[in-house]
Order: structure tokens, then C-alpha cells, then sequence
């Protein structure tokens, strides 16, 4: 089983920063994927970030030029930074890993975290 905790959410003013973080723990053999996602009032849950192991980092498009994924491998943990917030950045925010579990499973399962609200005012 693999833990995901969040941290970093809050309220903040039109303009602001802030940064998230989701720390992994339990049985992770090979971490596949690390990302973010968002989910405002009666949407769906969409892509902010995701940052492959052997690939290329992807932004959903309203938030390239502002928002920067990164990882710490040696502490299983992903960080968003997010600048320049805007009041339809309001969401609960969910880090998402996508692992093995064992050496050798067929199978990656992914994880979500229990979601951490971000709310900007104007």
C-alpha cells in the first residue's frame, strides 16, 4: 500500500504564490509518474501537471508560464509551485503517483492523495 500526504494549500490573494507539496510513502519500488490535478465546484477533475519518470514534463495550458512541477526523488515527493494565482485557480488539488509496487509486478497502480485546498481571492 503507498500513503500519500499533502501539504501547502491555503487562501491566498490574486498575484500570490504558493507551493504544494505530496510526499509518498509504503511499498514503492519504481515510481512510474508524479502529478497534479485540480477539481473546482461541480467540474471534473483535471491535469495541471505531471512529470514522468523517463519523459517530458506536461502543463495543462492555463497554467504553462506560471505554475512549475518538481520533483525529490530521494524523498519520494512532488512539489508544485504556483505563481501568479488567479481566482480560477481555485480548487481542491490532488497529487497523483503512479507506481510499482514490487520488483517485477506487471502491473503500476496509481495513488491519489486525500486533496488539499487552494483558494484565491481577487
Amino acid at each position: 500500500q503507498v500513503q500519500l500526504v499533502e501539504s501547502g494549500g491555503g487562501l491566498v490573494q490574486a498575484g500570490g504564490s504558493l507551493r504544494l507539496s505530496c510526499a509518498a510513502s509504503g511499498s514503492i519500488s519504481r515510481i512510474v509518474a508524479m502529478g497534479w490535478y485540480r477539481q473546482a465546484p461541480g467540474k471534473q477533475r483535471d491535469l495541471v501537471a505531471i512529470i514522468p519518470s523517463g519523459g517530458s514534463i506536461n502543463y495543462a495550458d492555463s497554467v504553462k508560464g506560471r505554475f512549475t512541477i518538481s520533483r525529490d526523488n530521494a524523498k519520494n515527493t512532488v512539489y508544485l509551485q504556483m505563481n501568479s494565482l488567479k481566482p480560477e485557480d481555485t480548487a481542491v488539488y490532488y497529487c497523483k503517483f503512479v507506481v510499482f509496487t514490487t520488483p517485477g509486478a506487471p502491473l503500476a497502480y496509481a495513488y491519489w492523495g486525500p486533496g488539499t485546498q487552494v483558494t484565491v481571492s481577487s
